[in-house]
């Protein structure tokens, strides 16, 4: 079995912009990121910058390749990072609790989508199904 690799969330999001937004597949963000070739200007909220994930393709390329392909835990998760890049990976904004002392983020997930958030997630975070909405899910820290 392959260990999972770990990504920054920032890199995490990057991946996940070039896959659901530009519709690249791993072969095409691998080739094009690590050889620095055609990424794309963002002009989202984001302004994600991809030289900084060709950067880090060209310094770590097999750490880089095996995320693409096999997928990876982000280093460390803030609630509104989780938020982000759930909307960034699959497109739907999830409601975000800032309140002190319940931070958490809430989201519709298809079991495909719990299975992919569980493995992004950094430890420390609960995922829980919440009681009487189907496929509704609350992500919060296990320690305040």
């Amino acid at each position: 079995m392959t260990n999972i690799v770990k990504l920054s969330q920032w890199d995490a999001l990057l991946v996940e912009s070039l896959r659901k937004g530009h519709g690249w597949s791993n072969d095409e963000i691998i080739a094009k990121v690590t050889g620095g070739i055609d990424l794309p200007t963002d002009d989202s909220i984001f302004q994600f910058n991809y030289s900084d994930l060709a950067a880090f393709a060209q310094k770590d390329r097999e750490t880089f390749e095996s995320a693409v392909r096999n997928g990876y835990q982000i280093k460390y998760n803030t609630v509104r990072g989780i938020r982000s890049w759930i909307w960034v990976a699959f497109g739907e904004e999830p409601q975000l609790e800032l309140e002190a002392g319940q931070e958490a983020v809430t989201a519709q997930l298809t079991p495909e989508q719990l299975e992919r958030v569980k493995m992004a997630l950094s430890f420390g975070w609960s995922i829980e199904p919440i009681n009487g909405k189907a496929g509704s899910y609350r992500i919060e820290p296990i320690q305040r």
